[in-house]
């Protein structure tokens, strides 16, 4: 009886030990501990230069100057502007080297350069269909002028022949993904920002592994930023011995770098060309509540059927052929696939958009700030993040002030601590101006949708913080006058009877930490 304790005893030790060398030595904790080897090199060469430099310093005053001019008068957000100036004028040597570093970094302008070369190929699939076009001018010509702007600025067109069908939780959209995938004849397309192996995982590899045996083409990418501590750095290897065609965006270097800012945080799944999912639901266990993280994790998806599923089908293709060692392919045994014919009364109006951190055009806050300034009723919001910059500020509050009613919600339990006490600082200027905000009480939100008047709504991977909105590559679907966008707002008022109302005391409530770190983040909101 002793030797058994005593075993199991030495067990218990050896497996702690296993654990703790496993987190010492593991790929994450090494690259960060080269990054910040990386960033204190940066500093003590700054700090030598600054103490042998003396004559210069009116030289990099003059250089910081130039450079504060420069970066006023860029054309991108006045929010990233203001941090940069803040960071130059407060520390001149510093400040101008890291601008420096930041902007001339090559692997970012190499990226852009293969999307604007991918887009170039891809050119004659994106082509709008003037019928729909004018179907769509019919019904709303304010309406139609948002969808131009889609296609005219980010490439994509707007269908007709297309239903779509909303998922209210990770587990429902799990469970017809399933179904759908057992059911793909010639090719599956999925594109995750996160991956985590367990029983969602589990369950979908198994199905893919499946597939490939009975000839199905399968190809998988995910983030190598948001599976970094999750998958090992051989997992592509592996799929690849399944069968399974791998890719990983981007994946994250034991070299400082600002490219690895930019991160894929879309969610596409295609299916034989004609069947295409996205939403916020990554493949992770907590997304089905099969591991409670934050109590019930609220999220979102939705599934199209359909001529739109051509859309979701270049956009992966696009990304795919981004990496560096892609050969060139042609896409049209991919996109001319037979399509369902539905009937085009009931279906209404679908646009799968995505957006792009490096073309300097911010579609997916164009679209939301479109629907907030054309909205006469309602505009309904789900977002697990509120870190807004001043022209989303603006278009919330004039909605508001204007008579819209905007109802925002948000989680009630965070799952990262500094960007819920950043997001309650926007709190009282937007209740000011009439704005509610819910927060769901059960748990965490992790959707990101929006409903409008009963007849537009969003849902997609877009969340209403910098991050979203500036420096990930996103993807979303707008629905208009689709028989989906009811279903979505019942979703929305279900959701809202399990939330509490914010009130102007909430904020009060805080403890005085919460409310001076949130003010102090605020500065860095851009870089979060």
């Amino acid at each position: 009886m002793e030797s058994r304790i005593r075993e199991e005893a030495g067990r218990k030790i050896k497996k702690g030990k296993k654990g703790i060398f496993g987190v010492i030595f593991g790929r994450t904790t090494i690259v960060v501990f080269l990054i910040i080897l990386q960033v204190a090199m940066f500093y003590l060469g700054y700090a030598w230069l600054n103490k042998y430099i003396y004559y210069l310093n009116t030289l990099l005053n003059i250089l910081a100057v130039v450079l504060v001019i420069y970066i006023i008068n860029r054309p991108v957000n006045p929010a990233f502007s203001m941090v940069w100036v803040i960071l130059i004028l407060a520390m001149p040597v510093f400040g101008s080297l890291l601008f420096l570093f930041a902007e001339l970094q090559p692997r970012t302008r190499s990226i852009n350069t293969r999307l604007n070369s991918m887009h170039q190929i891809t050119r004659k699939y994106w082509m709008q269909n003037e019928v729909v076009s004018q179907n769509l001018e019919r019904e709303s010509l304010g309406m139609e002028n948002m969808a131009k702007y889609v296609y005219r600025r980010g490439g994509f067109p707007v269908y007709q022949n297309t239903s779509a069908k909303y998922f209210s939780c990770g587990e429902e959209k799990f469970e017809e993904l399933k179904k759908q995938l057992e059911m793909a004849q010639k090719f599956i397309f999925m594109e995750y920002f996160i991956v985590e192996r367990g029983f969602m995982w589990n369950a979908v590899l198994d199905i893919l592994k499946r597939k490939v045996k009975e000839g199905v083409e399968v190809r998988f990418m995910y983030d190598g930023m948001g599976s970094l501590s999750l998958l090992p750095y051989n997992y592509p290897q592996k799929l690849e011995k399944m069968g399974i065609e791998c890719h990983v965006f981007s994946p994250v270097l034991p070299a400082l770098s600002t490219h690895q800012n930019n991160r894929d945080h879309r969610k596409i799944v295609v299916i034989d060309g004609h069947i295409g999912f996205t939403g916020g639901i990554n493949l992770a266990d907590e997304y089905i509540n099969r591991k409670v993280r934050f109590g019930h994790w609220k999220d979102t998806a939705i599934m199209l059927q359909g001529e739109a599923v051509r859309s979701m089908t270049l956009m992966f293709l696009e990304m795919w052929n981004v990496q560096k060692n892609s050969k060139k392919e042609n896409f049209d045994k991919y996109l001319d696939v037979p399509q369902l014919k539905i009937a085009a009364k009931t279906d209404g109006f679908v646009i799968p958009y995505g957006d792009s951190p490096l073309d300097g055009e911010p579609v997916g806050e164009q679209v939301y700030m479109d629907i907030l300034y054309t909205a006469k009723k309602y505009v309904h919001i789900m977002t697990p993040y509120l870190i807004l910059d001043h022209e989303m500020m603006m278009a919330l509050t004039y909605a508001a002030k204007r008579g819209v009613e905007v109802v925002i919600v948000m989680p009630h339990i965070p799952d990262k601590w500094y960007a819920f006490v950043l997001a309650k600082t926007y709190y009282n200027e937007l209740m000011d101006a009439g704005v509610q905000i819910y927060e769901y009480t059960p748990g965490f939100m992790h959707a990101k949708s929006f409903t409008s008047d009963d007849e537009k709504a969003v849902v997609g991977t877009i969340n209403l913080d910098f991050r979203s909105l500036y420096l990930h590559f996103e993807c979303a679907v707008l629905l208009y006058k689709n028989a989906e966008v009811a279903v979505i707002e019942k979703d929305f008022q279900d959701t809202l009877s399990k939330s509490q109302k914010m009130t102007q005391e909430d904020y009060k409530k805080q403890n005085i930490i919460n409310q001076l770190a949130g003010r102090v983040l605020r500065l860095l909101a851009p870089l979060m």
